[in-house]
C-alpha cells in the first residue's frame, strides 16, 4: 500500500495487453465505488516499469471511450456500474421499495433479500421515493451492507406531486414539498395552466425522457398561496395521495340512498328502541358509529349491547361508494378537519347514531354477571334509538359526581369495564401510555394554543366494551371447532417483538438500573407494566416509553390470525368503526355471511385487501403527523429567540431531536451548531458524545433550548442550546 492513498489489492498479472486489460477490469470491479489514478491501478495489476505503466494509461483511455470505465475527475477512473454484471459475472437482481433521502441517496427495502440495499445518488436512475424497482446488486464489500444500482422502475408510487411553482421566462419547475423527492419537475410554459410563480400547485408527472435529468409534468390544480391554512391542508392530502373530493358517481349513489326504514327491515332485527342506549364521543365528533345499550335482567345479570352503525346495509360490494371507501381505506384526521371515508350524507347523517333517531345497527349483545364474566352472547342486526349523546367530558362528570342523566347506568357500566380492563392486564396486556396533542385554533385555522388530550374513565368505559366486542367477534369466527378449519376472516394482528430489539431494550434499561423478566409472554408483559409504573414521573419516563414503543412490532390487518400481542388477545378484529375504517366494513359483511351459514370467501383475495388496508392506515397516520408538524411549525413561528424546556426525543448523526415539555413541538439541534466539541452518534446507547471532552446528550435528558429558525413550508423546527 502507498502512503496515505486508498489502494487496490495487488494482483500478480502477466504483463500483456490482453491480460493487463482483464486485470484492470477485475481490480476495478472489485472496488466499484472508488475512483483511482493510473499509478494506483498500475500498482494493483503489477505493472511496475515505465512501459507497462504507459500501457495501463492507454488501456484506461480505451476502456473509458468504450464506456466500460467512467472518468470521474481528470485522470481518475472507476468501473461503469451498468457494465458491472457482465464484467463480474454477477447477474443478481432483486426488487424492492425505494426509501429516498433528501441527499438523493436511497435505501431499497427488499423482502426478497431480507435487508436494505444502499444506492448512491448517482445510481438511483429514474426512481423516486416509494417506487417499486429492480436493483442490480454490486459485489459485496467485506463489512458493508448490500449495495447496488436501480436498473428498472417497475411501479410508480405516485404520479401527482404537490409543491411550489418556480417560473422563469422560458420554462418553470415544481419544487416538491416532500423532502424525500430531491428532484424538481420540469414544466413547459403551455402546461402551467395559469399557475403563477410562488403558488402551490398539484403537478402530474407525464414523462421522463431518456436523457433528461428531470421528469416532465403538467399542472392539474392550482392550490393557492403557501401559508394559507386551506392550501396547506390540501397540500398534505395530495402529498399522501388522498383525494380532495368524492367522485360524482359516489356522491350520486349516496344521494339516492333510502333513509326511511321499512317495517319489513325492522321485523328482521332485534328491536332495542325502548332499551336505554347512548353514545360517548369527542365534543366535536359528527360520525357516531358506536352506541351502548344497558338493562338489568330479571336474573340479576347485566345485558350490555355494543351497537355499531350498519354501514353494510347501505354500502354494497361493487358499487361506487364501496370502491371509493376501499380505495381510501380509512378516514383521515388532520388537525383541523376530518376527511371521511364515506360521503357526509352517510358518515354524519344516514349511518351516524344520532340521538332521537331510529338507526340500523350490527350488534354484539352480552349477558354479564357482576364480575364482568360473559354468560351469553349474541351477534346480529338491531335497530336502536339513542336516548343521549354524551361528550367524553359530560360522561366523565357524571361518573365522577355520580349524579346526572343516566348516572346509575354509567356507574354500573364503568364498574364492568374496569373489571374487563383489570382482567386484560392480568392476562398479559401491555399498558402503553400515549399522549394526544391537540391545538386550539382561531377562525382562520391558526394555532393559538396546544394541549394534551387526557384519557379518563369515560374513555376507558367505551374502549373496554369495544375491545370486548372486537375480541368476541373474532373468536366466534376464528376459534377452531373440532376438525373444521375456521373460515377466512379479517383479523387485527400484532406480532411479538423481535428478539434482537427486545434484547437491546432490556440491556439498555438494565444500564439505567431497571430489571426485566424475559420468561413467558405474560411475565414479560407484567415486567413492561411494572417498568412503566417505576419510571412514572421520573426524568427517564419519556425515554423508556419511547423505546418500548419502538421495540414493538406494528399492528396490521391479516387473514392469518397470530393474535394481538399488545392486548394479550388470542383473537382480535376491528368490528366497531365501519364508518371510518374499511376493514370493519369487511368484518361486518363476513360476519353476516357466516352467521347465515354461507361458505368461506377466497383467502388470497382478502389477504390482498388486508394488505391494502394496512398500507392506507399507515399513509393516513403519516398525513395526520404531517398536519401536526405543520401546525407545530406555525405555532412556533412567532417565538424565534424564545427559550423553552424540553426532553431529548431522538438522536441521529445529524442532530439531537428535542420535544418541548409544554407544547410537545419537536425540533432539532444540529450537531454542527454544537461548537464546544466534535460530537458523534453512539447508536446503541441512544446518545451523542463529544469526542474531546466526553460530554453526552442522550434520549430522555432534560434540555433547555432557544428557538433558532422555523421553516413552515418544510415543517422544520430548528433549535439551539439555550
Amino acid at each position: 500500500m502507498t502512503k496515505k492513498k486508498r489502494q487496490l489489492k495487488t494482483k500478480k498479472s502477466k504483463i500483456g495487453r490482453k491480460a493487463l486489460k482483464a486485470g484492470i477490469l477485475k481490480a476495478l470491479a472489485e472496488n466499484p465505488f472508488t475512483a483511482f489514478n493510473y499509478k494506483q491501478i498500475a500498482f494493483a495489476v503489477g505493472a511496475m516499469d515505465k512501459a507497462a505503466k504507459n500501457l495501463v494509461k492507454d488501456i484506461l483511455n480505451e476502456l473509458a471511450e468504450k464506456g466500460e470505465l467512467e472518468e470521474q475527475r481528470r485522470g481518475k477512473y472507476k468501473i461503469n456500474a451498468e457494465k458491472l454484471p457482465e464484467l463480474t459475472g454477477s447477474k443478481k437482481t432483486v426488487t424492492g421499495r425505494v426509501d429516498m433521502k433528501q441527499t438523493g441517496k436511497a435505501y431499497i427495502i427488499s423482502d426478497e433479500l431480507g435487508e436494505d440495499i444502499f444506492v448512491g445518488a448517482n445510481n438511483t436512475g429514474k426512481a423516486l421515493h416509494g417506487d417499486t424497482v429492480r436493483v442490480q446488486l454490486f459485489p459485496r464489500r467485506k463489512g458493508h451492507k448490500p449495495e447496488g444500482q436501480v436498473v428498472e422502475v417497475l411501479k410508480r408510487a405516485k404520479t401527482h406531486f404537490v409543491g411550489t411553482i418556480e417560473k422563469s421566462a422560458k420554462f418553470a419547475f415544481l419544487v416538491p414539498d416532500n423532502p424525500n423527492v430531491p428532484i424538481d419537475i420540469f414544466i413547459p410554459l403551455p402546461d402551467l395552466k395559469n399557475a403563477k410563480n410562488g403558488q402551490k400547485a398539484v403537478v402530474k408527472m407525464t414523462e421522463w425522457p431518456e436523457h433528461s435529468k428531470n421528469p416532465f409534468g403538467e399542472v392539474v390544480e392550482v392550490l393557492g398561496r403557501p401559508g394559507d391554512n386551506e392550501v396547506e391542508m390540501k397540500s398534505i392530502l395530495v402529498e399522501y395521495d388522498f383525494p380532495l373530493s368524492f367522485p360524482k358517481q359516489a356522491e350520486r349513489e349516496a344521494a339516492r340512498l333510502t333513509r326511511k326504514i321499512s317495517r319489513e327491515e325492522i321485523k328482521k332485527r332485534w328491536d332495542f328502541r325502548k332499551v336505554t342506549t347512548f353514545t360517548i364521543d369527542p365534543e366535536d365528533a359528527k360520525d357516531f358509529d358506536d352506541a351502548i345499550s344497558y338493562r338489568r335482567l330479571d336474573n340479576g345479570h347485566h345485558q350490555v349491547g355494543v351497537h355499531i352503525a350498519d354501514v353494510s346495509h347501505y354500502v354494497k360490494p361493487g358499487g361506487a361508494l364501496d370502491k371509493e371507501a376501499y380505495d381510501r381505506g380509512t378516514s383521515i384526521y388532520l388537525v383541523d378537519r376530518v376527511i371521511p371515508m364515506l360521503p357526509e350524507v352517510l358518515s354524519n347523517n344516514v349511518c351516524s347514531l344520532r340521538p332521537g333517531e331510529d338507526k340500523l345497527c350490527f350488534a354484539a349483545v352480552f349477558e354479564m354477571d357482576d364480575n364482568a364474566r360473559v354468560v351469553k352472547e349474541w351477534f346480529g342486526k338491531t335497530i336502536i334509538n339513542s336516548d343521549k349523546r354524551f361528550s367524553y367530558e359530560e360522561a366523565q362528570k357524571v361518573i365522577e359526581e355520580k349524579r346526572g342523566e343516566l348516572a346509575k347506568e354509567l356507574e354500573v357500566l364503568y364498574s364492568l369495564a374496569h373489571q374487563l380492563k383489570n382482567d386484560r392486564f392480568k392476562k398479559g396486556a401491555i399498558n402503553f401510555h400515549s399522549e394526544e396533542v391537540k391545538f386550539r385554533l382561531d377562525e382562520k385555522g391558526k394555532p393559538v394554543g396546544v394541549y394534551i388530550k387526557e384519557q379518563k374513565e369515560a374513555n376507558w368505559l367505551i374502549e373496554d366494551f369495544m375491545l370486548l366486542a372486537n375480541r368476541r367477534v373474532a373468536e366466534r369466527i376464528g376459534r377452531r371447532r373440532g376438525r373444521v378449519e375456521p373460515k377466512t376472516f379479517v383479523y387485527r394482528v400484532h406480532a411479538e417483538p423481535s428478539p434482537e430489539k427486545l434484547s437491546q431494550f432490556v440491556q439498555y434499561v438494565g444500564k439505567l438500573g431497571y430489571r426485566m423478566r424475559l420468561g413467558s409472554e405474560r411475565s414479560l408483559a407484567r415486567s413492561f407494566n411494572e417498568l412503566f409504573d417505576q419510571v412514572h414521573g421520573k426524568g427517564e419516563e419519556h425515554l423508556i416509553e419511547t423505546l418500548a414503543v419502538r421495540t414493538m412490532a406494528k399492528a396490521e390487518y391479516s387473514t392469518d390470525n397470530i393474535g394481538h400481542y399488545g392486548l394479550a388477545f388470542q383473537y382480535y378484529t376491528h368490528f366497531t368503526s365501519p364508518i371510518r375504517r374499511y376493514p370493519d366494513l369487511m368484518v361486518h359483511r363476513l360476519l353476516e355471511r357466516y352467521l347465515d351459514k354461507k361458505p368461506s370467501v377466497d383467502k388470497t383475495e382478502y389477504e390482498e385487501k388486508c394488505k391494502h388496508s394496512s398500507d392506507m392506515e399507515r399513509r393516513a397516520q403519516e398525513a395526520e403527523r404531517a398536519s401536526i408538524k405543520y401546525k407545530q411549525a406555525e405555532y412556533m413561528a412567532d417565538k424565534i429567540g424564545q427559550e423553552f424546556d424540553g426532553l431529548i426525543s431522538g438522536v441521529s448523526k445529524y442532530g439531537i431531536f428535542v420535544e418541548l415539555i409544554e407544547s410537545k413541538c419537536e425540533g432539532m439541534i444540529r450537531l454542527t451548531d454544537l461548537d464546544d466539541d466534535f460530537y458523534y452518534l453512539d447508536e446503541d446507547n441512544y446518545r451523542v458524545i463529544g469526542h474531546r471532552y466526553g460530554h453526552e446528550y442522550k434520549l430522555g435528558d432534560p434540555i433547555r433550548i432557544r428557538v433558532k429558525h422555523i421553516d413552515i413550508r418544510k415543517k422544520q423546527l430548528d433549535y439551539a442550546l439555550a
